[in-house]
Order: C-alpha cells, then sequence, then structure tokens
C-alpha cells in the first residue's frame, strides 16, 4: 500500500510570472483555490496519509499556507539554501520518504476525474517487481493548456519510450507518478532533473505509464491556467 506522496513545490514558477511574482507557484490558486489544495485533495482522496512538501522560492508564504492543513500530514523537506532541481529535490528529502514505493506530484498540474479516481488506478496498477517508476499519463490531443508534440509512446504493456525528435507522441506527462526508491540509487549530487533516472529505467524497460481518466490540464503559464478556469466551468458535476 502506497501511503506517502511528495510534491515539487520549490520551483521558481518562471514561466507563471506575473502571477508568481509576489506567491509560490503551488499557490496560484484555479477554481478559487491554491494549486497545491488540489493535489493535497487528490492524494487525500486516494488514501495518501503523508506528503513531503519541498520549499525554495518565496518559502515562508508556502509553509504558513501548509500549517493550515490537517489532513494528510505534511512534512517540509527546505531547500532554501539551495535549489536542487526535480531529481535533487527528490533524493534530498529520501530520509522523509522512506524506504517503500511513493508517490511524485508536480504542484502546477490539474485535471477533471472520469470514472473513479485516477491516483488510485495508478496506485493499483503498480507492480514493484517490474517497475521502478509508473506514470500517470494523459493524451495529448484532449488535454487543456498543452500545445507541445506530447513525450512518450506506450506499448500495450505500458511500457514507456520517448517520442523521437521531429515525431508526435499520443501521450503527454500529468506530473503524477509512482518511484521506487531504487531509482535513486548511485544518483548524481546536488541539483539533477527527475529525467536522468527516468532515462535510465527507460532504457531497462521498468518505466511504465497508466493512462489518465478524465481531461488533463496544464496550468504551468497564466495563458494555460485561464484556459483551465474556462475549462472548469463546463464541467457541470
Amino acid at each position: 500500500m502506497i501511503d506517502t506522496a511528495m510534491i515539487l513545490g520549490a520551483g521558481l514558477g518562471t514561466r507563471m510570472r506575473p502571477l508568481t511574482d509576489m506567491v509560490p507557484k503551488p499557490l496560484v490558486r484555479l477554481g478559487g483555490r491554491a494549486l497545491i489544495d488540489h493535489a493535497l485533495d487528490r492524494l487525500e482522496a486516494a488514501g495518501i496519509t503523508r506528503v513531503i512538501v519541498n520549499v525554495h522560492y518565496l518559502a515562508d508564504q508556502l509553509e504558513a499556507h501548509l500549517k493550515g492543513r490537517t489532513s494528510p500530514r505534511i512534512f517540509v523537506s527546505d531547500e532554501r539554501g539551495r535549489l536542487l532541481d526535480t531529481g535533487g529535490g527528490v533524493v534530498n528529502a529520501l530520509p522523509l520518504l522512506g524506504d517503500k514505493p511513493f508517490l511524485i506530484h508536480n504542484s502546477d498540474t490539474a485535471w477533471i476525474e472520469g470514472i473513479g479516481g485516477s491516483i488510485r488506478r495508478l496506485i493499483a496498477a503498480w507492480d514493484a517487481e517490474r517497475m521502478d517508476g509508473l506514470m500517470l499519463l494523459a493524451l495529448a490531443a484532449t488535454s487543456v493548456g498543452y500545445d507541445g508534440h506530447g513525450d512518450f509512446n506506450m506499448e500495450p504493456t505500458g511500457i514507456l519510450t520517448r517520442r523521437l525528435e521531429r515525431q508526435e507522441a499520443p501521450f503527454v506527462f500529468t506530473g503524477v507518478s509512482i518511484a521506487h526508491p531504487r531509482l535513486f540509487k548511485n544518483a548524481p549530487k546536488g541539483a539533477f532533473s527527475l529525467n536522468k533516472p527516468w532515462d535510465r529505467a527507460m532504457a531497462e524497460r521498468r518505466l511504465y505509464g497508466v493512462r489518465l481518466d478524465g481531461v488533463w490540464m496544464h496550468v504551468g503559464t497564466p495563458e494555460a491556467l485561464a484556459d483551465a478556469e474556462q475549462r472548469l466551468k463546463l464541467d457541470v458535476r
């Protein structure tokens, strides 16, 4: 049972400016609520009881906001002294995350659920014998606020390969995944991207994907955030 998650909350939010001139990206609001609260609500609904949040930019604001929540239990991984990027941030938090598989959740991702809970489905699909990582993926063509060429191809077994240069790929990474601690074995010191361990896992055919049931909304820029606000207004449930 996976009961621990990490939310990546330490980024500078450069692409979200000017909204992040005065607040950290996790506190930017979507549908009247902070992005990080959307993430925490989804994690709690999926049975996650412990969440580690890393902080750097305007860290005091984010910490003060998090103190207002009692569930799930929140622990802070402090990166005030040095920003460690996504991979380095996870490695820095490993003493808090423990020695079992855990979820990783970006702070700037949101979606409208289809049938059932996507994070619960992701957890149910996890197989530590076959996998070092398992990604929640969305169809690029139907995602809101996304205009890229896709990230991954997925075999019928769920094994992932990256999109080749100048080609299109059907699936885009939603910013949510499961990682086994061994994914970070022999990881470099300091700052590095999660793409490094993911690429190694892909080379060993141990990086898998699960398709999101719902509408994914990339909210990494003010324009994409506005698109997501409009899409939420169409959701009448």
